[in-house]
């Protein structure tokens, strides 16, 4: 996996105070896209032992309240196996903190996925010119959700997050 960006103290792609990472590879390609150098899967850099120790020690940082999974697309089938260890490490080193993915995929075409056990909110669908609202919270167009991932896998249809 390649990533773009490491992103500390981060208040706009989340709850809280955040650690972003911005991962290459994105298939969507969406109009307007505020990202789009981390479309190219090859771009970036290799995200190694000494990024992840990176992450990591913010992740360990008490006023950290999580990461954040951007890009690109963190779902972007090259990242998916990586994202997924990533996913599971940090939950496992980092019960309390909460992950939060943002991806071009809809809710409906990847809740069957594994990374979904390990993912606290996920900012589901790509983003749409015509739909962009600046007055929405975590989100660029109406067409995505924030959904709370853990509610909607108990109870088997989409819990929105709280605003």
């Amino acid at each position: 996996m390649r990533y773009h960006n490491i992103t500390k103290d981060d208040m706009l792609n989340g709850d809280g105070l955040r650690v972003v990472l911005w991962v290459s590879g994105c298939s969507h390609c969406c109009t307007d896209c505020q990202n789009p150098i981390t479309w190219d899967p090859n771009g970036g850099l290799v995200f190694d032992e000494e990024a992840k120790r990176e992450v990591f020690a913010e992740l360990s940082k008490d006023y950290i309240s999580g990461i954040t999974l951007s890009g690109g697309d963190p779902l972007y089938f090259g990242n998916r196996l990586e994202i997924l260890k990533l996913a599971k490490e940090m939950k496992q080193l980092f019960p309390t903190k909460s992950i939060w993915l943002y991806t071009g995929f809809v809710w409906e075409a990847i809740s069957g996925l594994e990374i979904m056990n390990y993912l606290d909110v996920l900012v589901d669908g790509e983003f749409i010119t015509e739909q962009k609202d600046t007055q929405l919270y975590w989100r660029g167009s109406a067409n995505q959700r924030v959904i709370d991932v853990p509610a909607s896998l108990i109870q088997r249809k989409i819990v929105l997050h709280c605003e």
